[in-house]
Parts: structure tokens; sequence; C-alpha cells
């Protein structure tokens, strides 16, 4: 017996099209499911900070962005594309670890996760976390071959050791190349800037051919450029999507670990990920909102919408790949 029945609006037997501030908070309010029949992507979270190099608290990230996602309405108004007319998107719940205080084991827990996702045939959009996820989730889903990549951050995160690792979120891009989960020469990496301890600290994205798109020249020729620059490097093959919240400006997004000043406004960001439609995206993530460093909600609200955007590039690539 269902316990509220609809009288008046027989619509609200669809979840999403119910009053927002109700129900459980699931990514964009679709079902929270813990078997992957059926679902063409699978929001999941992965509640892990064990790779941060300064400040804390993206274990927290996926739940604060999950909250916000019950915001977003179906249909993207900038694009008309409506993502859940297109593909079965649903919540999966959270990649969470046994193991979260060794770095080396959670990450083999994350790979492991997200290999049953993709032996499913079921598309990743993940939500972080800090940086360091990216790698694992590569790993199980780029592991028959590397990918391109579309990142987009305020930092190449193509470092080496730092205090004797070699896999925080500083270096998960680095260590994917080495592996050959990335093509680097189809990597474009842009919003970088802030300032650095030496001149050469992003030397590893430049020798190996990626695309560095600085802050000053994305400012100069603006996001419609960054995007077409984007289509050119990445072309016709399997791409991958990285966002980290701290490419937005501190203005738009407080709550994160390494925010540096003179970011990407949220319009630049959507317009940015828009123009990007066409690419054949393969997976993607938004990482590193660290909600104990918000205010008001601001980031994981803004990152939430990223999320939606991501979304409405890749449920059309994923359609366009099955017919």
């Amino acid at each position: 017996m269902t316990i509220k029945e609809l009288k008046h609006y027989p619509e609200m037997a669809e979840p999403q099209l119910r009053p927002r501030y109700s129900g459980v908070a699931t990514f964009f309010r679709t079902p929270l499911v813990d078997t992957l029949d059926g679902v063409d992507i699978g929001v999941i979270g992965v509640p892990f900070d064990g790779g941060v190099t300064n400040r804390t608290g993206t274990r927290h990230g996926p739940r604060a962005v999950r909250e916000q996602t019950t915001l977003v309405r179906r249909v993207n108004q900038g694009t008309g594309v409506s993502p859940f007319d297109m593909v079965h998107v649903a919540d999966c719940g959270d990649a969470f670890l046994e193991a979260p205080y060794e770095l080396i084991a959670a990450h083999k827990e994350i790979e492991t996760f997200f290999a049953k996702v993709k032996q499913a045939g079921t598309t990743t959009l993940a939500v972080g976390g800090d940086h360091s996820i990216s790698l694992p989730i590569l790993r199980a889903i780029a592991k028959d071959g590397p990918v391109g990549m579309v990142h987009i951050d305020a930092h190449c995160d193509t470092g080496d050791d730092y205090l004797g690792s070699r896999f925080h979120h500083g270096a998960p891009f680095s260590r994917a190349v080495e592996e050959g989960l990335l093509d680097p020469k189809r990597v474009i990496q842009i919003g970088i800037r802030g300032s650095i301890n030496h001149k050469d600290m992003w030397k590893f994205s430049h020798d190996s051919g990626m695309r560095v798109v600085y802050m000053e020249e994305f400012t100069d020729k603006g996001w419609k450029w960054a995007a077409e620059e984007a289509h050119r490097i990445v072309g016709g093959g399997k791409t991958y999507m990285s966002f980290d919240v701290d490419s937005l400006d501190p203005a738009f997004a407080p709550g994160t670990g390494t925010p540096e000043s003179g970011g990407l406004t949220m319009v630049e960001a959507q317009r940015l990920i828009r123009s990007l439609a066409g690419i054949d995206f393969i997976g993607a993530d938004v990482v590193e909102v660290s909600p104990p460093f918000d205010n008001g909600t601001i980031t994981s609200m803004n990152a939430a919408n990223v999320l939606f955007e991501i979304l409405c590039v890749l449920a059309p690539a994923l359609a366009k790949r099955r017919i």
C-alpha cells in the first residue's frame, strides 16, 4: 500500500516533478540504486580526501553536491538538452572505502568499484573527493587503451613526489600518462593559474605534449575559443572530462582545498562545457568540493550545476554511440 496517495497532481508520481525540497536527497532526484541493471549513466560519489596537500574536507563533497542537485530541473534551458529523457540516469551511491587511511589501498578500492561499473556497461559521472580519485577511475575505464581528456582546473596536477608520495591530488595525470591511460597529445588543460614554487612546476604537461591553456590566454581569447581548441586537441576519439571546482574563481567556489584567485566565472564554465558538445565523452568527474570551507553552500551549488552541464554533454555522447 502506498502511504502517500496522489489526488490532484498525478505527475508527482515522478520524483523529479515533486517539490524540490521534499524527498530523500539523491543526485538530480534520480533513483538510488545498488545494482547497475539498465543504468546508462551512474552518478557516483567518491568521499575520499586522503590525497590532499592542503585543506581537507572533500570527503564531505559528494553529500553536499548531492543535496544541491535536488535544485536542478530536468531540461537545460540554454541548450534544450533533457538528459533524463535520452538515457537512464541513476544515483549509484558512494564508492565508500574500507581502507581510507592508506592511499594506495584506497585507490585500489576505487579502481575496483569503477571497474565493475565499466563491466556493467554503465558510464561514470563521479563526484569527489580530492583530485587523486581521477587516477583510479581512469585505471578502470581506460584500461583498454589511452583516452584524451578535457581538464578544467587551476592546476595541471602533473606533479611528482610530494612529501613521500607520487599519488596525491597534485599528480594524478602525470601518473595516468605514465601508466598509458591518457594520450598526452589529446589532453587540454584549461584555466591554469596561481603562484608556483618554481618555474618548471608543470614541466611534465609541456614535455609530454599536453595543451596547457593558462588563465591569461583564456581571458584574452575567451570560452568559445577555448572550446574550439578543446575540440581540435581531443579530436574524435574517446575522451574523459575532469572538472576541479578550483578552476572557478573563489568568488564562486570558496569551499575548496587549493583556491586560486582570478579564475573562471560560472557563466564562462557553463558556456565552455556546453560548447564541448559533440566530443565523444566516455566519463567525467567533478572534484575538490570541501564543504567545511564553503560559504552558504555556494561551492556545492555551483558544482551541482557544473555536474548537470557535464551530464548534458555526456548523455548525448552516449546516445550517439548507440546509434
